[in-house]
C-alpha cells in the first residue's frame, strides 16, 4: 500500500503514545483539526486532535526559542497567578 498516509501519536500521556496508524482522514471536527483513524483494539474509528500528533506544523515557539526557553510569556503570567493563589490560601489558612 505505497503512498498510504500514516501518523504517529506525539502526546506524551496518550496512552497511544509512541504508536503509528494509518491515517482515514484530516479535517476540522469539534473546532479543531482531527485524525481519525480505525482503532485495530476497539475495530471503532477514532479521532485524535491533530496536534497530538507528528502531523501538527511545528510550534514556532520551540523553533525560536532553540532550547533556551521552556515557558512563553503567558505560561510565566499563569504561574505566577498560580504561586499567587496558593500563597494567598495558605495566608488565609495560617491565620
Amino acid at each position: 500500500m505505497d503512498g498510504d498516509l500514516f501518523f504517529t501519536v506525539t502526546h506524551p500521556f496518550h496512552p497511544l503514545s509512541g504508536q503509528r496508524f494509518p491515517l482515514l482522514a484530516q479535517r476540522r471536527a469539534w473546532g479543531e483539526w482531527r485524525v481519525f483513524f480505525h482503532d485495530p483494539l476497539t475495530h471503532r474509528v477514532r479521532s485524535l486532535p491533530t496536534a497530538w500528533t507528528d502531523l501538527a506544523p511545528p510550534d514556532p515557539f520551540v523553533i525560536l526559542a532553540a532550547g533556551h526557553a521552556i515557558l512563553r510569556f503567558t505560561d510565566l503570567q499563569a504561574l505566577h497567578r498560580l504561586l499567587s493563589n496558593l500563597q494567598d490560601t495558605e495566608s488565609e489558612a495560617g491565620s
